[in-house]
């Protein structure tokens, strides 16, 4: 019997994985667990099954399961496996990236503003996974990577996202048992994430928690909202600490311990505090300030310095998937956020003509 997977299921990255949970039938007979998820998961092979066995996404009534290990009726298995199906193949184009680590585990890449992250409709070309496609010289034919290197072990693939124009770090496994491995590390939210956000006003307090489920728009498909009694969306927390306080707006680092579709974004807004310049979620007005057309023109400025929301994706830490050693990445403001910074802390300053 297949179960529905709860809510630690999927997360903002529910699309890059597949969840599944099943409570065997009493009448089950004893065989191994590995044959018993090949003839429940369809197009999944045995091999598959097994790198996700090694990385410990495959749970027997709660416990990491064994390689060896032989199912008993109404056995619980949970499994999260990388990779699910999708129907648009990826295409190599020769697109430059910031790669900030790589070695045959994964790679760390600094995403800039603009750049969608993988095809999707509406987006075919231009994409980070693009870029790596060609990095990494592979092609995509009938699902299978074939390397010009000669090298068959090299599946690149994503864990999580950030979006469009946010810029910041990705983590990119190179390989099923790394992809593996990641994908449990952010299933299980042990993976440290740090964010840096302006937003609009000031922050009441120094630190803070918002919660709030968040889900899609009930009138509005393609942007998300939050429910606080919890009748819509799935569970999200956030939690917050001010940088500084720069007068009209607020930088503010981040820490999710979920990973909700624009969960940052969504968040700040519900508190009346949308990131500077997010379109989708109001931002993108003069929420906050005078109503000097000097005023005016200098928030205009400001709005004219990013492409999109004030976020960056600024630290990154995980278990090596290889070696068992704790990683860390960081990577400093991009220089438009910088710089759309130092313009607020001067205006506040007093330099009116910042």
């Amino acid at each position: 019997m297949t179960i529905p997977g709860d809510d630690n299921s999927l997360e903002h990255e529910n699309d890059l994985y597949e969840h599944h949970r099943f409570e065997v039938d009493r009448g089950q007979e004893s065989i191994r667990i590995d044959k018993f998820l090949s003839n429940r998961l369809e197009k999944t092979s045995r091999n598959r099954i097994q790198n996700a066995m090694e990385a410990g996404c495959i749970l027997v009534n709660g416990k990491q399961a064994k390689a060896n290990y032989r199912i008993k009726p109404l056995d619980i298995i949970s499994v999260v496996l990388p990779h699910p199906p999708r129907e648009i193949e990826l295409i190599p184009e020769n697109i430059p990236l910031d790669i900030v680590y790589e070695d045959e585990s994964f790679m760390i890449v600094n995403k800039p503003a603009g750049m969608v992250v993988h095809p999707a409709y509406g987006n075919y070309s231009g994409t980070l996974m693009n870029a790596v496609m060609f990095h990494l010289e592979l092609e995509e034919k009938n699902g299978a990577f074939i390397s010009a290197k000669g090298n068959g072990d090299v599946r690149p693939g994503l864990v999580h996202r950030i979006d469009k124009d946010t810029t910041g770090l990705l983590v990119i496994a190179k390989s099923e048992q790394s992809m593996a491995s990641l994908a449990k590390q952010f299933f299980l939210k042990t993976v440290k994430r740090r964010y840096v956000a302006l937003v609009w006003g000031s922050l009441k307090e120094d630190e803070g928690t918002i919660r709030g489920n968040i889900g899609r728009n009930l009138k509005d498909r393609k942007v998300m909202d939050v429910f606080p009694g919890g009748e819509h969306g799935k569970p999200a927390v956030t939690h917050y600490k001010v940088l500084e306080r720069l007068g009209y707006v607020t930088l503010a680092e981040c820490r999710l311990e979920t990973g909700r579709t624009h969960q940052i974004r969504v968040h700040f807004k519900s508190t009346g505090h949308p990131l500077f310049n997010d379109r989708e979620y109001g931002g993108d007005k003069i929420l906050k300030g005078t109503t000097f057309t000097k005023y005016r023109q200098f928030v205009e400025n400001c709005f004219g310095m990013l492409p999109g929301q004030a976020l960056h994706a600024r630290s990154l830490g995980f278990t090596h998937p290889l070696t068992g050693n704790e990683v860390f990445f960081e990577s400093p403001l991009p220089p438009s956020f910088a710089a759309l910074a130092e313009k607020w802390r001067k205006y506040g300053a007093g330099e009116k003509d910042a």
